[in-house]
This record gives structure tokens, sequence and C-alpha cells, in this order.
């Protein structure tokens, strides 16, 4: 149940992230207020996750596959872009992860 809570916990966040971009610095009602109760509610979800992910586990899957489809929500969407180098960065975060999550930390009971 805690990586469908940490799963939720994500979209919450994608969502708010995107709405932020949105928002245009808080300017726009409708985006800011999509956003405020997006991350409210990824980061209840994200807490909930806590129970029984470590919390170093739950961060670095969060923070990866967050940074990560951000990025490709950046580029797809947004149209910003990004350079080789990044790219490269995202690869070795997502190996990083990878290998934490099998073999950095005991599962939590």
């Amino acid at each position: 149940m805690g990586y469908l809570y940490l799963a939720l916990a994500i979209a919450g966040e994608l969502i708010g992230t995107t709405y932020l971009k949105y928002s245009e610095g808080y300017t726009k009602p409708l985006p800011t207020i999509v956003s405020i109760v997006a991350y409210g509610i990824c980061f209840y979800l994200f807490s909930k996750s806590l129970l029984t992910i470590n919390l170093s586990i739950a961060y670095a899957t969060w923070s990866a596959v967050g940074l990560i489809i951000t990025a490709c929500i950046s580029v797809f969407i947004f149209r910003e872009g990004i350079t080789p180098a990044g790219i490269a960065a995202l690869i070795m975060i997502t190996a990083g992860v990878i290998v934490l999550n099998l073999y950095g930390a005991p599962v939590k009971g």
C-alpha cells in the first residue's frame, strides 16, 4: 500500500508542478488553487507512504521519478530544451535510485 501512496503522491506533485508553471507566478487564480491543493494532497499521501517505506527510499524514488517526468513535461508540453548533459544526469539519477531501491536500505515491516 505504501508504494500506491507514493505513486499517488508523485502524481500530485506532477500536477502541482505543472499548474505552478501555468499559474505564472501565482497571478492566475485557478492554476494557483490547483497547484496548492495538489501539493497538499501530495504531501499527505507522501506521509502515508512513509508508514511502510523507509524515508530514504521513498524520498529518492519520489524525487527521481518526479524529476524525470517533470523534465519530460517541460520538454514535450512547455517546449523547453534539455542538453545531452541533462539527459545523462537524469540517467545517472535513475540508476542511483534503482540501486538504492535494490540494495540501499532494509524493507520496513
